[in-house]
């Protein structure tokens, strides 16, 4: 790993909780703001020395949406680190628990996903001396309160990272417009925060978002959506369908009442293309069609060509199975709505997924998919989504399937004493 120096900010996460930093006093941190602003792995550093500094034998947790984007964000990136500072890691992927040694002392830190409701069930019982949430936005409430509740250790502390969402959220509501009565050290990232980040890489992210996403992950805002969902798409659709397409995949929004959107994509040089589409709307046209009925447009559709796979909205059980019994192999798609649109949308500015012009029930849903600015939560309008939906599937089932997911690595600096405190406070 590249050691390079932290920023100022950084440091300010790293050091908060020692003996001479004034905010040594405070019970929690929250650190939010841009996306690669370097505070998730201070964060995870900074949480590893303080629990060293404080504790020995005890248990922590470590929480993400996931256990594997826990592992992907945050556990991969910092044992490296760790371990050229001088501590012993020892990762039990079985049990979800970290083992770590310095000094003499040995804590443990195991490893939770905050999915949804039923994930508070996960954590209960526990008894911790400190808890980091990692991405605490996209974790239920429910989750949070009852994780916070398990750190009943005598100076147990209490840390957050996140990129900003909607101001309605109610992290938003409850910690970062309370922090003096919380008790909280509110510490917010840009880019800029970030040393190990070149120029032609600032500039790199801030293409890959527009609208909304670029004022929450570039800018750091915390606001609320409006207006189209895909505002840029007018200049990204293509006019002619590429030569040389070597691959295919289709994407299928099933509905029986509501209109039907199955895509074609043919891939060449890393590139996804939606070249075609079969979209059929019940009530326009005045008929519904039978499951074997859309089975048939499909292989119209694929005219002679064998999909690598068929990704199709989980709830249409009858027609996985159909697909199924005609040989297809059959992904059910991920369907977290506000996350799909995210990487959605970086996905078509960054090219890596092209729409043709083709393709004309896309195009025109493209021009009328808006934000729901009467919600409470961050939301789309639910019409004109169906074509979106299908687009939304191929995005987050497919594109991880052929090229993984990895976050990317903070540098940092090595002082061999790192984990006793006051060795930090030196900014």
């Amino acid at each position: 790993m590249k050691l390079v120096a932290f920023s100022p900010r950084q440091m300010q996460a790293l050091c908060w909780w020692c003996e001479r930093s004034p905010w040594r006093d405070k019970t929690a941190v929250i650190c939010d703001g841009a996306v690669r602003s370097g505070k998730t792995l201070c964060l995870g550093i900074s949480f590893m020395c303080w629990a060293f500094y404080r504790f020995n034998g005890m248990s922590f947790a470590i929480c993400g949406k996931t256990i594997r984007s826990v592992r992907r964000n945050l556990v991969t990136e910092m044992l490296p680190v760790l371990r050229e500072l001088g501590f012993g890691c020892e990762y039990r992927m079985a049990e979800n628990l970290l083992l770590v040694t310095c000094g003499g002392r040995s804590n443990r830190f195991y490893l939770f996903g905050g999915r949804d409701e039923s994930s508070q069930s996960l954590i209960q019982g526990m008894t911790l001396a400190g808890v980091l949430l990692d991405e605490v936005v996209l974790m239920p409430r429910s989750f949070v309160e009852q994780a916070l509740a398990r750190c009943s250790v005598e100076g147990a502390r209490f840390w957050f990272s996140c990129n900003p969402e909607s101001p309605g959220h109610w992290f938003y509501g409850e910690w970062i417009c309370k922090v003096e009565e919380k008790n909280a050290l509110y510490l917010h990232f840009t880019m800029d925060d970030n040393p190990s980040l070149s120029p032609a890489t600032r500039a790199r992210y801030k293409k890959l978002f527009s609208g909304v996403f670029y004022e929450r992950f570039v800018e750091g805002r915390w606001t609320r959506p409006q207006g189209l969902v895909y505002p840029f798409m007018e200049d990204k659709l293509i006019d002619k369908v590429p030569g040389g397409l070597g691959r295919w995949v289709v994407s299928c929004d099933y509905g029986t009442v509501n209109p039907s959107s199955f895509g074609l994509w043919g891939e060449r040089d890393g590139v996804w293309y939606r070249v075609s589409e079969y979209y059929f709307d019940a009530r326009r046209e005045g008929v519904r069609r039978t499951d074997g009925e859309h089975l048939a447009a499909l292989q119209t559709l694929l005219n002679g060509r064998q999909p690598q796979a068929v990704i199709v909205d989980p709830s249409a059980a009858s027609f996985i199975t159909l697909l199924r019994q005609a040989g297809y192999t059959v992904l059910p798609a991920h369907n977290d709505v506000l996350d799909g649109i995210r990487r959605t949308a970086q996905a078509l500015q960054s090219g890596e997924v092209q729409i043709c012009k083709t393709c004309r029930d896309a195009v025109r849903e493209f021009g009328l998919y808006r934000w729901d600015d009467r919600a409470d939560r961050d939301a789309p309008v639910k019409e004109h989504d169906h074509a979106m939906d299908d687009i939304r599937y191929f995005v987050t089932t497919w594109l991880p399937v052929q090229s993984g997911e990895s976050g990317g690595a903070v540098a940092v600096t090595r002082s061999a004493s790192i984990w006793e405190g006051d060795a930090l406070w030196n900014f």
